[in-house]
């Protein structure tokens, strides 16, 4: 497994990572010992969680996902060769995150979380500290293909990037955090964090995890320029818009134990015009002969400027074949085909 480096940091990531928010809900804790187990052997280095994972958000599942990986690193004794990202919530509603109030990027909240994490974990560091979505009121994603979608007012206790900013860097000089980093955020985000951090308010961001896949490469249009530029690492994540490019949901399937027909959570992968261009990259990989899903975690991990795919699973024979894309041969035609079915149908998923 290639290895890259993150950010301007001496990290070194593998080109896959492996996603875990199906870890303590639609996955058993011995399950998910064995996908990190299967993912390590295959060279992967790189686990990334969160304090809100299991998938979908709930009050008495919330941190699940975490201790699942703090017994699997204590019970394999291997902290020292996993690069741990982890995530606290930004602006949120949902009160069971900070004991009974909504959750914000202010710095009691992000000492209550990062508190909580290293001791669900069991270490005392994260290697890399990421936001996982704005303190501003944005869309979800922070990309959205109208700006009409943007918000008419700000929030008027909104916290400012300057202040969040400050608050990691407590917390890297504490030895709690070793970088940072950002998901869910937008150009104008990733610049402002950057310009923070050279004017001396706190660490300089690493990475972005954002949505990336067949049907959404809003991060081409400036993010790309941005992070290339900066020197920030793309963690791509959703690069089988949450199974919608397996094939597995085509023409209205909803096979028993998947995700969206347990939850009832893609929207995002549903919105007009999306299940046609869906369709149409799942015909077009078997056009090739290629299965759909290898097809398009393959697409992912052959756009030159991600670091790393976070990939996602519930069976380790899933497992297998989003490994299998960091061997896959992709060639000039599939991109050629690819960006001829973009041409037609655009980012219906941002």
């Amino acid at each position: 497994m290639q290895l890259r480096a993150l950010g301007r940091t001496d990290l070194l990531v593998s080109r896959i990572c492996l996603g875990t928010m199906t870890w303590g809900q639609q996955n058993t804790e011995a399950e998910g010992h064995a996908q990190m187990d299967l993912a390590f052997e295959h060279g992967v280095n790189f686990l990334d969680t969160a304090e809100l994972y299991p998938i979908p958000p709930k009050a008495e599942t919330q941190g699940r996902t975490e201790q699942i990986i703090g017994n699997w690193m204590k019970a394999r004794g291997n902290r020292s060769r996993v690069v741990l990202a982890s995530k606290v919530v930004g602006r949120t509603a949902s009160e069971w995150f900070r004991g009974g109030r909504p959750a914000r990027l202010a710095r009691a909240d992000i000492f209550d979380a990062i508190e909580k994490s290293l001791r669900r974990l069991q270490t005392d560091y994260i290697d890399l500290y990421q936001l996982h979505f704005p303190d501003r009121l944005v869309p979800w994603g922070a990309n959205p293909t109208r700006v009409g979608e943007w918000p008419a007012e700000r929030a008027g206790d909104e916290t400012s990037i300057a202040e969040t900013l400050a608050v990691l860097d407590e917390l890297v000089k504490a030895g709690k955090v070793r970088h940072v980093g950002l998901s869910n955020e937008s150009s104008w985000g990733v610049m402002r964090f950057l310009f923070e951090s050279e004017k001396g308010v706190g660490p300089r961001v690493a990475s972005l995890q954002n949505a990336f896949n067949l049907v959404n490469r809003t991060f081409e249009v400036n993010l790309a320029e941005v992070c290339d530029r900066e020197d920030v690492s793309l963690l791509a994540y959703s690069p089988l818009a949450q199974g919608y490019l397996t094939g597995k949901y085509d023409h209205g399937a909803r096979p028993a134990g998947a995700r969206t027909t347990l939850f009832n959570r893609g929207q995002r992968y549903e919105k007009p015009h999306a299940t046609e261009a869906i369709l149409a990259y799942n015909e077009l990989a078997r056009s090739f002969g290629v299965e759909p899903a290898l097809f398009a975690g393959a697409f992912v991990l052959n756009r030159p400027f991600v670091t790393s795919s976070i990939i996602g699973a519930t069976t380790l024979e899933q497992l297998e074949v989003a490994l299998a894309a960091s061997e896959f041969r992709w060639t000039a035609e599939m991109q050629a085909a690819v960006d001829a079915v973009h041409q037609r149908v655009g980012n219906p998923c941002p």
